[in-house]
């Protein structure tokens, strides 16, 4: 791209030369001009790719779905497995996955290679004969017949080449398809792959299950013999201890203990009785009541007694009826009613005496067997201490034997189920191959397309590269000024940085075309730079604060941490903060005081612009804010010695290059360097020098 640089003087600067641009009309002439070219390409592609698929041998493909599931039931189930609640269907895909690769093992392949007779096929083995097109290229040293491979490995080569092993989508069901010229060997190896495959599982199950039965017929053997000692241990102990054990294996001291404890409660429940019943009697005979507890009613003197009082009330009433209370007879009747209950009273007072007898005996015999249950304590004392080893014993015993038991009733089931009809494979055959009648290979009417449309899509790039390199399809336009192209030089005097720019300064550059062109461009990235030590932060900065007051969402980054002049206006959060990851967008965007825009500083860590321009984050952050703002301005120092200045390139759409008006030389130069480095649209400023002494650069912190 010519760029234009202003001189010391006011002159106008010459308008731009014509560019060129691509006529698409003179190509698709052009192309046009030779189209019996691109049609005869084509038309002899389609020739000779319809006579190579005649010539190819067709071959036919089969296809064997396998289900992978679990296929044990209660019946066939190892016993400890038996009791769990197992999901028969619950694989996941590794396990299928893994399923696909022993399909595809080398031991199932040499087998079915074998049986099938593999090596007596020519199509899988040349050196058992062969067409004559093998031939011609075994002559020419491109035929496989010529391969330093025994037939093994040639087989075996293609036998791989033709099969194909996989699972099926979203399901446990994988997929055995074999390619060979002849559709029904295609489906027999099919169905014997699927079928080898479900005998390496049921062998494998076997040779596990085998492993499992010498491994535990070894184990039961030690066990056997640590039994065996142990119980002996067991019972030499008790018989120097004398512990014996009585019935449910309780130690006969323990058993007397039992036996004390269960008279001594019966006595005392007996005394307690015995006092109860006879103090009950006693308060109803001193109360004056009939007495009529179950004890008293029981006693057979009593029952007479009972029965004749009744009778004799019998009587009493039946001669009331007719004698008046005066009455001898009625007079007898009442005296012996009277007398029958005196005796009832009497013979309920014997019955409490009795039971009072009754009570001490029972209290007799409490003490009795107290006196016995502290004899028989101290000797079981005494035999506590022999007790404990003998439990220990009998532990670490009835554990080898637990562990003895399991073992063999673990061998018992490994045994049965030894036999071959006993192991169920955990897959089945769900759809068996048949010979196919369609040609799988070769697809004649799409590789006869496929080739003719890439014969035409060739012949018509080829003839358009050719002319484009001819160069006769371009054609001259004008291109309305960019940035790059300013209507008139801008001769601009800049003041030493601070904080706010002179009164003339800012008029001359609201007046100016650099800030009327960068309005005009639209939404951007325009970034400042210089090629010396000129004042191009204080120029951008400025440029900043005239669009934002002119209405236009405008954000100032200052990546010149030579100058530093967001820090001189007071802004301190920044790009260093930000691309550490210190602070957020919100916090590293701050507010000109002195005008309407938007400031991200230099920032309290500033790193170096190499570490700036060098950190991931920054394409993050230019993107973001180039989508936020309408203008982008970003003061840069010079970047011709940064190797990573070219990032920057990528999003500006406009940069300024900032010279001295006694030294526009370095300023082109500067320019020239930078277009090679990716920058476009770029234009030279030419500043009136002031101070040519640069401002001492701020100490810089480690990023």
């Amino acid at each position: 791209m010519r760029r234009q640089f202003p001189s010391k003087s006011a002159e106008a600067i010459p308008a731009p030369a014509a560019e060129s641009e691509l006529d698409l009309g003179a190509l698709g002439r052009a192309l046009w001009e030779r189209k019996f070219a691109i049609l005869t390409v084509t038309a002899l592609a389609a020739v000779l790719s319809f006579v190579a698929v005649n010539l190819i041998t067709p071959r036919y493909k089969s296809e064997t779905r396998v289900l992978i599931e679990n296929r044990e039931t209660p019946y066939n189930q190892a016993q400890g497995e038996r009791n769990q609640e197992r999901d028969r269907t619950l694989l996941d895909a590794e396990a299928v996955q893994s399923q696909v690769q022993l399909a595809l093992s080398r031991d199932l392949a040499r087998t079915i290679i074998r049986d099938l007779k593999f090596a007596e096929r020519p199509e899988f083995n040349p050196n058992a004969g062969g067409s004559v097109i093998d031939s011609i290229l075994g002559l020419a040293g491109l035929s496989r017949r010529s391969a330093p491979m025994s037939d093994e490995d040639r087989v075996l080569e293609r036998y791989f080449e033709r099969l194909t092993v996989y699972q099926v989508d979203k399901s446990r069901v994988i997929s055995i398809e074999f390619q060979s010229q002849d559709a029904e060997f295609a489906a027999r190896v099919a169905n014997a792959v699927a079928e080898g495959y479900i005998k390496l599982q049921q062998q494998a199950k076997q040779d596990a299950i085998k492993q499992a039965g010498q491994w535990l017929s070894g184990e039961i053997e030690r066990l056997r013999m640590r039994v065996a000692e142990a119980e002996s241990k067991v019972e030499e102990f008790r018989a120097k201890s004398n512990l014996y054990l009585g019935p449910n294996n309780n130690t006969l001291s323990a058993m007397s203990l039992g036996e004390l404890n269960t008279q001594l409660a019966s006595a005392r429940t007996k005394k307690a009785d015995a006092e109860t019943k006879s103090r009950l009697i006693r308060e109803i005979l001193k109360s004056g009541k009939p007495v009529e507890t179950s004890e008293v009613l029981n006693s057979e003197l009593i029952r007479r007694l009972n029965e004749q009082r009744v009778t004799l009330r019998a009587q009493l009433a039946e001669q009331s009826s007719t004698l008046l209370d005066q009455h001898p007879r009625i007079k007898e009747l009442r005296a012996q009613i009277a007398d029958l209950e005196a005796q009832t009273r009497l013979a309920a007072d014997k019955l409490a005496r009795s039971f009072d007898n009754d009570a001490r005996l029972a209290s007799a015999q409490a003490d009795a067997i107290l006196v016995a249950l502290d004899q028989q304590k101290k000797m079981s004392g005494a035999l506590n201490s022999q007790d404990v080893q003998l439990r220990a014993l009998e532990r670490d015993a009835k554990s080898q034997r637990d562990l003895l038991e399991s073992y063999l009733s673990r061998y018992r089931d490994t045994v049965s189920r030894e036999t071959p009809d006993a192991v169920q494979a955990d897959a089945r055959i769900v759809s068996r191959a048949i010979p196919s009648t369609k040609v799988h290979f070769p697809k004649k009417l799409p590789i006869v397309f496929i080739a003719t449309i890439g014969a035409l899509i060739a012949m018509i790039g080829f003839l358009a590269t050719a002319e484009l390199l001819r160069g006769d399809i371009y054609r001259p336009v004008a291109r309305e000024p960019v940035l790059a192209e300013v209507e008139a030089p801008i001769a601009l005097a800049m003041p030493k940085a601070m904080a706010k720019p002179k009164p003339e300064f800012v008029e001359s550059l609201r007046t100016g075309p650099l800030t009327t062109q960068v309005r005009n461009m639209g939404r951007g990235i325009v970034i400042v730079t210089r090629a010396g030590n000129e004042p191009s932060s204080e120029l951008a900065f400025d440029l900043a604060r005239e669009l934002a007051d002119g209405g236009a969402r405008t954000l100032f980054v200052d990546l010149d941490v030579e100058t530093a002049i967001s820090q001189k206006a007071g802004v301190r959060n920044g790009i260093g903060d930000l691309l550490l990851g210190k602070v957020s967008f919100a916090d590293a965007i701050e507010r000109d005081p002195a005008s309407r825009a938007h400031i991200i500083g230099i920032g309290r860590v500033m790193p170096d612009i190499a570490a700036i321009l060098s950190a991931d984050r920054l394409a993050i952050v230019l993107g973001a804010v180039a989508q936020s703002y309408d203008h982008v301005i970003v003061a840069a120092p010079s970047l011709l010695r940064y190797s990573y200045a070219s990032r920057l390139g990528r999003f500006a759409r406009g940069t300024v290059v900032v010279a001295l008006e006694d030294n526009t030389a370095a300023g082109v130069a500067a320019a020239d360097a930078l277009g090679g480095m990716g920058f476009s649209n770029i234009a030279v400023v030419a500043v009136a020098p002031e101070n040519p002494a640069p401002a001492p650069a701020p100490e810089v912190a480690a990023a």
